[in-house]
C-alpha cells in the first residue's frame, strides 16, 4: 500500500515551499539539461537551448493553466469556486495539452525571431525525450497533493487517500488506483524508447520532427487507458471524459503525420539518434 504523504510542503522562514512546484521546476531543469545534450549531439550550440526555454517554459506553464481552468471550470467558476484559486498553480493543476501547445509555439516565436545553429523540428527532436520525462517528476507532485488518483482498488499497491480528498460518492474507500504512479511509469518508458529507437525505426523517422511526435503518440496511448481509470471530476462528452477525447484525436492526428512525413520522407535530413 502507498501511504498518504504527511505533508505538501515545507516551512523555510517566511517562505513556504510546495513539493509540487519543486518537481515541476526539477522536471524542468532535467528537460533542458537532456535537450542542451541532444541538440549538441547533432552539431548545435546548446545554448540555444537555454534561450529558448526562457521563452517557452513560461508559455507552457501559463497554457497547462489555462487548459486546466476552461477544462475544469466548476471548481473554479461553480458554486463553490473560487475564481482566485485559478493562479493557486503550487496547488496542482496543469493540463498537459495546453502546456506542450503553449510551450512549443513559445519556442516556434523564439526561432522565427531569432538565429539559431539549428532548425525549430531538430529542436523538438532533441527536446521530445526530456520533456516527457520531466512529465514523470512532474507526476509525482500529484502524490504530494493527493489528487489524480484512480478508481478504488485493493491491490497491493493500492493509494491511500485522506478521507477529506476523496471525490463524492468514494467516501467509504480507503484506497485507489495511483494513476500518477502509472503515468510516471509510461513516460519513463515512452523516453528510453525515443532515446533507444530512433536507429531501428529509420522507416517511421524520414524527417526531422517525427521523434517528438512519436513522443506525442506514444504519450497519447498511455493516456488513454490511464485517463480511463481517473475519478476525479471532468468535463463528459459522450459518456467519455474530454481528455480521453482529446488524447483520440491527437492519436489519431500523429499516426497521420507520421504516415504522410513516410511518404515524402528525405534521407539527407538529419535527425537525433541517441
Amino acid at each position: 500500500m502507498i501511504p498518504t504523504p504527511t505533508q505538501s510542503s515545507i516551512e523555510l522562514g517566511p517562505l513556504t515551499v510546495h513539493f509540487y512546484a519543486l518537481c515541476i521546476i526539477t522536471g524542468i531543469a532535467t528537460a533542458i539539461w537532456l535537450g542542451r545534450k541532444r541538440y549538441a549531439n547533432l552539431g548545435g550550440n546548446s545554448e540555444d537551448v537555454s534561450e529558448v526555454a526562457i521563452w517557452a517554459v513560461p508559455f507552457g506553464i501559463v497554457g497547462g493553466r489555462i487548459y486546466h481552468v476552461i477544462t475544469s471550470p466548476e471548481q473554479y467558476f461553480g458554486e463553490n469556486g473560487d475564481p482566485v484559486d485559478a493562479l493557486r498553480i503550487w496547488e496542482g493543476g496543469l493540463g498537459i495539452w495546453g502546456a506542450i501547445s503553449f510551450g512549443a509555439f513559445g519556442a516556434y516565436l523564439y526561432f522565427k525571431t531569432h538565429k539559431t545553429s539549428l532548425t525549430f523540428p531538430q529542436f523538438l527532436d532533441a527536446l521530445a525525450p526530456g520533456v516527457v520525462i520531466a512529465q514523470a517528476i512532474g507526476r509525482v507532485g500529484n502524490y504530494f497533493n493527493q489528487e489524480l488518483f484512480g478508481r478504488p482498488t485493493t491491490l497491493t499497491w493500492g493509494l491511500e487517500i485522506d478521507p477529506g480528498k476523496r471525490p463524492p460518492g468514494y467516501e467509504s474507500f480507503a484506497t485507489f488506483h495511483p494513476t500518477f504512479l502509472y503515468e510516471l511509469i509510461w513516460c519513463l518508458l515512452v523516453a528510453f524508447l525515443l532515446i533507444k529507437l530512433p536507429g531501428p525505426l529509420k522507416r517511421v523517422i524520414t524527417r526531422n520532427g517525427d521523434i517528438f511526435i512519436l513522443y506525442v503518440l506514444g504519450y497519447t496511448i498511455g493516456r488513454l487507458w490511464i485517463e480511463a481509470l481517473r475519478i476525479d471530476e471532468a468535463n463528459l462528452i459522450l459518456g467519455l471524459r474530454l481528455n480521453i477525447w482529446v488524447s483520440l484525436i491527437v492519436m489519431i492526428a500523429s499516426i497521420l503525420y507520421l504516415a504522410r512525413s513516410k511518404g515524402r520522407g528525405n534521407a539527407k535530413e538529419k535527425t537525433v539518434s541517441s
